[in-house]
C-alpha cells in the first residue's frame, strides 16, 4: 500500500540555500510544500499548509527562528521541527530543545542523516546530530544526581537509611536489609531527623521524596 509523502516547509533566508535542500528532499520522495524566508513567514505557513516537518534555521535577519520553533509547537503540534543551522554552540542548542524542538542538526551533515533527521521528526521521534548529541550528553552527564548529591550533612550510612525511610519502611525491616540492629537504626534516624532538622518521620519523607530519594521502592 502507498504512504503519503512527507510533507516539509523548508524556513531559511537564503534562496540559494533553500534551492538545495528542496532538491535534495524532493529526490528522497518528499514533498515540499512551501519555503519561508523568515521566522514570522514560517509561523503563518505552518499554520496554513499544516506540514509535518518544518526545517528550521535558528538565526535569520527576518525574524528569531526560535520564537517561530515555539510558536508552531504550541499551534501546530502535530508539526515538528527540525532545526538545521551552523550554530553548535550550548546556548544555541538548548534553546531549540526548550523551545520544542524534535531535532537539530547542523548544515554540514550529509544528505543521509538529513533525511533520516527528517523521516524521524515526521515520525515523532527526536533526533540530534552526532556532534550535538555528544553535548546534550555532557550537559546530562554533568548534572548533579539527587540520590548522590542531596543531604551532603549525612553520612552514608545515614543516607542509606533514609532511602529506606523514603519508602516508607519501618525500622525493623530497615535493619534486616542493612544487616543492623534495630537499636543501631533507630540511633541513625535520630540522627537524620536532628541533622535534617523534621520532627517526625513523615517530614522526613516528604523531604527525602522531594530531592528524589525513594522511588525504587515504588510499586
Amino acid at each position: 500500500m502507498d504512504t503519503e509523502p512527507i510533507r516539509v516547509l523548508i524556513t531559511d533566508d537564503h534562496p540559494v540555500f533553500r534551492q538545495g535542500l528542496r532538491g535534495l528532499l524532493q529526490a528522497l520522495g518528499v514533498e515540499v510544500v512551501g519555503e519561508a524566508e523568515s521566522g514570522p513567514d514560517a509561523v503563518r505557513l505552518a499554520a496554513e499548509l499544516r506540514p509535518d516537518v518544518v526545517v528550521m534555521d535558528l538565526h535569520m535577519p527576518g525574524g528569531n527562528g526560535l520564537e517561530a520553533t515555539r510558536t508552531i509547537t504550541r499551534t501546530s503540534p502535530r508539526t515538528g521541527v527540525l532545526v538545521l543551522t551552523m550554530f553548535q554552540d550550548d546556548d544555541s542548542v538548548f534553546a531549540a530543545m526548550r523551545a520544542g524542538a524534535r531535532g537539530y542538526l547542523l548544515k554540514e551533515s550529509g544528505a543521509e542523516e538529513i533525511a533520516r533527521a527528517v523521516k524521524a521528526v515526521a515520525a515523532g521521534e527526536a533526533i540530534y546530530g552526532p556532534e550535538i548529541a555528544r553535548r546534550v550528553l555532557t550537559y546530562f552527564a554533568g548534572m548533579p544526581h539527587p540520590r548522590q548529591h542531596a543531604f551532603p550533612q549525612l553520612t552514608e550510612r545515614e543516607r542509606e537509611v533514609l532511602e529506606l525511610i523514603a519508602q516508607g519502611r519501618g525500622n525493623a525491616d530497615i535493619a534486616s536489609a542493612l544487616f543492623l540492629s534495630t537499636k543501631t537504626v533507630r540511633n541513625h534516624v535520630s540522627n537524620i531527623f536532628m541533622k535534617l532538622h523534621v520532627a517526625d518521620r513523615a517530614q522526613a519523607i516528604v523531604m527525602a521524596r522531594e530531592a528524589g530519594l525513594g522511588d525504587s521502592g515504588k510499586t
